[in-house]
């Protein structure tokens, strides 16, 4: 005889328990005799698959009701993220430390330290002595006539103790060998200019307002 399986409707599904019914087990006497011993046998009755689980904690019921133990998730905490200011030039400004104080105006002079890079992260040149820690800063006009366009509008609005971090795009970068900052020195100047037709990032912090 053949038998033909037939697939449940999903409302039969959702009637059926979500336990399964055991039929119940007869209990059996397990005698354990020793062949030499004098003891009196002990006669030991198995539980029924239910009673078990109910004795260790445990019931079809609750693990339908309750199917996962799991403990409660931790609330993730945002990232601390450093914003990005675009201006229209193409410079892009990451505020480090805000300062304190008048902010820098058009025309000022200003104290900096300044660290210079290619866009790859790659050193180019700096105030600060990467060995010592000996700085020697240098003084700006906040003139876009004698200092690098993208610089200039870096320093503007800053206050005394500030630092900022920028991306300056060639374009308002060192358009021709005049414009500050530039090193004295052969090497560094040198070093700086060849880089003068990509991207630079500068690091740089007002010391003081002149």
């Amino acid at each position: 005889m053949h038998l033909q399986l037939q697939a449940l409707p999903f409302q039969t599904l959702q009637q059926l328990p979500c336990s399964f019914n055991f039929p119940p087990r007869q209990h059996k006497d397990v005698t354990i005799k020793g062949s030499h011993s004098r003891r009196p046998s002990v006669s030991v009755k198995s539980l029924p698959r239910r009673v078990f689980l109910q004795l260790m904690g445990f019931s079809p019921i609750s693990l339908c009701i309750y199917p996962l133990f799991a403990a409660p998730m931790q609330d993730m905490n945002e990232p601390e993220v450093i914003r990005t200011l675009k201006l229209s030039s193409g410079v892009r400004i990451q505020e480090i430390i805000e300062g304190e104080g008048r902010q820098a105006r058009d025309g000022d002079y200003v104290q900096v330290n300044y660290v210079c890079r290619r866009s790859n992260g790659y050193f180019v040149h700096s105030t600060v002595d990467q060995f010592s820690g000996e700085s020697s800063p240098v003084t700006l006009p906040l003139d876009e006539n004698q200092i690098i366009k993208g610089l200039k509008d870096v320093l503007t609005g800053m206050k005394v103790g500030g630092k900022r971090r920028a991306l300056i795009p060639p374009s308002v970068g060192y358009i021709n060998e005049n414009l500050k900052p530039i090193p004295d020195e052969f090497g560094p100047r040198r070093s700086l200019l060849s880089h003068a037709k990509e991207p630079l990032i500068f690091e740089v912090q007002l010391l003081k307002i002149l």
